[in-house]
């Protein structure tokens, strides 16, 4: 049986909810830049990025943000016009290992590529083993290890 994921576009009132989550030890353990809470809470009206809260049957269990590549996005290499970055985690611990993460992802990028987009780009850290499976189960494809600014990542391609 398919889940049915919401996406409801964050808004202020879920900071309580993200502080949370960033502090459970399963997403600290990737999320753990202290300047992350303000980021997420700073951008909530920047064009390039929208940002969401994922639900399964209502009840909230993770974070997604999808933003369109700048500058900082250089090591990405040219990618086509129109390709989107994801980044997200699952807050709620007891979801975890359950499929939630690849299917939620899967059911957020099919949108994506109804609506035109050409290419989606996630870039996990080399050693998030649980994350590069999820996304390797969505249909995303290893590339080659780049630096970002937060670091070593693997770029991962998932194209329509």
């Amino acid at each position: 049986m398919t889940q049915s994921y919401t996406f409801r576009p964050m808004t202020a009132a879920d900071m309580p909810l993200i502080r949370r989550w960033l502090a459970a030890p399963h997403v600290a353990e990737w999320w753990h830049d202290p300047e992350t809470l303000e980021f997420v809470g700073g951008d909530l009206d920047h064009p390039d990025l929208a940002q969401f809260i994922v639900s399964l049957d209502g009840r909230p269990f993770a974070y997604l943000q999808c933003y369109r590549l700048g500058d900082w996005h250089v090591s990405f290499g040219p990618q086509p016009v129109g390709t989107r970055g994801l980044d997200q985690f699952i807050g709620e611990a007891d979801m975890l290992g359950c499929g939630h993460g690849s299917a939620f992802i899967r059911a957020f990028i099919d949108q994506l590529f109804a609506r035109g987009v050409p290419r989606i780009v996630i870039d996990p850290s080399p050693s998030n083993a649980r994350a590069i499976r999820a996304y390797e189960k969505a249909g995303f494809v290893p590339r080659h290890e780049i630096v970002t600014p937060d670091g070593p990542a693997l770029l991962m391609i998932r194209d329509p």
